[in-house]
């Protein structure tokens, strides 16, 4: 048996800012600096990871890319944050989640066995 969570930041209206495809969006912009190749790397189409960029900004209120047609695309600092942020409390959520599913589990385990 298995124990997997899901973490999603949404704003006051419940509109999602981020979560685990948007964080994979925004990683694969920092390597490729290109939404084009984000789209490709992630088997998505060109509009829909636009689109998941966009909505972050709109949802959250702050700008998370800069694009230029010279240098490409890039996180903001606002973007990086958030990225990193989100990467730490996933991380955090996840051992948490893990320690609790192992602790209610195991105690079941042992009162059947």
């Amino acid at each position: 048996m298995k124990l997997r969570t899901s973490q999603l930041l949404l704003n006051d209206d419940g509109k999602i800012i981020m979560g685990s495809g948007r964080m994979a969006i925004f990683e694969s912009l920092q390597h490729t600096g290109s939404i084009n190749q984000t789209a490709r790397e992630l088997n998505m189409a060109y509009k829909t990871v636009w689109s998941k960029i966009k909505s972050t900004e709109k949802n959250w209120g702050r700008p998370v890319v800069i694009t230029d047609r010279k240098t490409g695309t890039r996180l903001t600092r606002e973007g990086e944050d958030l990225l990193e942020k989100y990467r730490k409390l996933k991380k955090d959520c996840i051992h948490a989640d893990d320690g609790i599913f192992q602790s209610i589990f195991q105690i079941r385990n042992n009162e059947t066995a």
